[in-house]
């Protein structure tokens, strides 16, 4: 969509030339959402991709992803062996409501501060321990987890004119065995509920729980609990009317996913643990 709105377009070098920040400005990375729909209150664009940030780093303490790596970039990523819960970048990247074309454009970063319930990237970075390294305008760059930076649809913890610059993810979390399971109305559709279980050598078990909520929920259990043990635990941590309500599922249907998806991830990974 052409954006008649637009006066200015600015592509700085460096993080020094970004300068200052006012209303009608917005970041641009892949452009997917930016492009996709009128943005009458926009006049100028601040263009990252000349700030050549690294896509992708690997080493031995996890993974570093520039906020405007692509889609397509952290799907090609090759992982350490070890790294068991390394698949789950696919996965994601295969759960995102978007074609390969989409693919080739989109970013991690756009996905993420979209924040709407079913950001498949927002899926993976909570469910891997992740970590977001945030540029405010005047100010240090602060470092939040994961887990804590979407506060429901469409919103966030970025103040005006904060920039997302990159996601980690530590290898302890790669490290880990996982379990996924997600469902919508149709194959390639947006997802209704998106929940990732991941356990560790000392039998603790972790559950993310995405897409079905408003934002992210997460449920750690020091050891493997009883079917009882995590429906309690769901129940007291999601209200009901924080189970999100769309054209992709009404709350009741989410809610049902939510249980039936915890169990199915929470005896995956009990038998596997035994058999480690």
């Amino acid at each position: 969509m052409n954006l008649n709105t637009i006066t200015t377009v600015k592509r700085p070098a460096n993080a020094d030339e970004i300068g200052g920040w006012e209303a009608g400005d917005a970041w641009l990375a892949g452009g997917t959402w930016l492009f996709s729909e009128p943005q009458a209150a926009t006049h100028t664009l601040i263009d990252l991709e000349q700030l050549d940030w690294p896509a992708l780093q690997v080493s031995p303490d996890g993974i570093e992803i520039a906020a405007t790596c692509r889609i397509i970039e952290i799907y090609r990523l090759a992982c350490p062996a070890e790294w068991t819960a390394a698949p789950l970048l696919r996965e994601c990247c295969n759960a995102l409501l978007a074609s390969f074309k989409i693919w080739n454009a989109a970013t991690v970063g756009g996905n993420i501060c979209m924040s709407l319930p079913a950001g498949a990237m927002i899926s993976l970075v909570t469910a891997l321990d992740g970590t977001l390294s945030l540029w405010p305008r005047n100010g240090q760059p602060r470092v939040v987890p994961a887990l804590d930076f979407v506060t429901g649809n469409h919103q966030n913890i970025l103040q005006a004119g904060e920039l997302l610059r990159s996601i980690h993810l530590p290898a302890t979390a790669l490290a880990r065995r996982y379990a996924l399971r997600r469902a919508s109305l149709v194959k390639l559709g947006r997802s209704a509920a998106l929940l990732i279980g991941t356990g560790g050598d000392d039998g603790d078990l972790l559950i993310t729980i995405t897409a079905s909520t408003q934002r992210p929920v997460q449920l750690a259990f020091a050891a493997i609990p009883t079917a009882e043990e995590l429906r309690r635990a769901i129940a007291a941590a999601i209200p009901d009317d924080e189970y999100f309500d769309d054209v992709n599922g009404l709350p009741e249907y989410r809610r049902h996913l939510t249980y039936n998806f915890a169990e199915q991830i929470r005896v995956e990974l009990a038998q596997s643990g035994s058999q480690a």
